[in-house]
């Protein structure tokens, strides 16, 4: 057995391996690609080195950029859209201010967090509801509900 037709195996092994231990579908085109490589190498013996290489590192480019375009952009509608965006989670919630909003701003302690709001002047004890979040996504505005 040659030593690049095994060196194209070992390579695809290791890249295999590799996505299984740190999945993110990077690896596993590359290791497509080495596979590729070994089965054309496989079927033309006298393949020099360097066009081997030249066509794994083609074939990695081209497969990876594939992915990305092709399965990267289907919609993938979740069923929970507001999962990791928690100040979105909060936006309808009616809450009583422990502290009173003075010059349009305050903080509030909503479950385990505190946050910032925005709103009109009231007193502690008035009730609100969180109706925006500002352009920075963590002060939320406020008004009377």
């Amino acid at each position: 057995m040659r030593w690049d037709v095994v060196g194209w195996v070992a390579a695809a092994l290791l890249l295999f391996a590799a996505e299984a231990l740190a999945p993110g579908a990077f690896m596993l085109w590359m290791g497509i690609a080495a596979t590729a490589v070994f089965v054309a190498v496989l079927l033309l013996p006298d393949t020099s080195l360097l066009l081997q290489v030249f066509a794994f590192v083609a074939l990695s480019f081209v497969s990876i950029y594939i992915y990305r375009t092709w399965f990267r952009s289907i919609d993938r509608d979740s069923d929970r859209p507001l999962l990791n965006r928690r100040a979105d989670q909060l936006v309808g919630r009616v809450i009583v201010l422990d502290h009173a909003i003075v010059d349009g701003k305050a903080r509030i302690k909503i479950d385990d967090t505190f946050w910032a709001i925005s709103g009109p002047d009231l007193p502690i004890g008035s009730q609100v509801q969180i109706v925006a979040l500002d352009l920075d996504g963590t002060t939320l505005k406020v008004q009377l509900a």
